[in-house]
């Protein structure tokens, strides 16, 4: 994933030379659309599987973002919104969200980030908010990346982003070739759908 990424890094100066964004920043621009491509990339990997499973794939900035939407996406909507009391429902920041056409319910929700300092503790808290209501507790809170600035490969001496990732995800799956140091919580990204099929077979 990351070679695929350098590679396009290319293709984006060569874009960017003839079209600068204003403040001339290439690293800058680039981290925006590496981000944001990383997500979509991600999303395309594991649809067609998660598809087979019964379940559904979309992006949550559509939920956030669409004002009319379908019935089923309301729902799904209603289904993840967070209750802040007086101060209304709002949606945790995610990236992909994992659903039931069925019932509408939310499996799962993923974050997917080129590392981790970019937004685990976020993620973390976003988590904890999920379970404190019993209409979201059952949620899982997953972490997709590359793991480019290596937080994730060595359980101890535990780095940070790995300990959020231990004691308050549902899990972390990075995409790489690279040896890492795996455990229930932080595995190599082959083992998601797996995960996913467990658990469905538990609901």
């Amino acid at each position: 994933m990351s070679e695929l990424l350098e590679e396009a890094k290319k293709l984006h100066k060569q874009d960017w030379l003839k079209h600068p964004t204003s403040g001339g920043d290439h690293e800058q621009s680039w981290r925006a659309f590496k981000g944001k491509n990383l997500e979509k990339l991600v999303q395309y990997i594991i649809t067609e599987e998660v598809e087979e499973l019964g379940l559904k794939v979309i992006n949550g900035n559509r939920l956030e973002r669409t004002t009319k939407l379908s019935k089923e996406l309301g729902q799904v909507k209603r289904n993840l919104a967070i209750d802040y009391g007086e101060f209304g429902l709002h949606l945790p920041d995610v990236d992909i969200i994992i659903y039931d056409p069925k019932d509408y319910k939310v499996l799962a929700v993923i974050s997917s980030k080129v590392t981790l300092r970019e937004r685990i503790a976020q993620t973390g808290y976003w988590k904890l908010k999920l379970l404190q209501d019993e209409a979201t507790k059952h949620i899982k809170v997953y972490f997709i990346t590359p793991d480019e600035d290596k937080t994730l490969k060595i359980r101890k001496p535990t780095k940070k982003g790995r300990a959020i990732v231990e004691v308050d995800l549902d899990g972390s799956y990075v995409l790489t070739e690279e040896k890492i140091e795996e455990d229930s919580k932080v595995k190599l990204f082959e083992y998601f759908i797996d995960d996913l099929k467990k658990l469905l077979a538990e609901r």
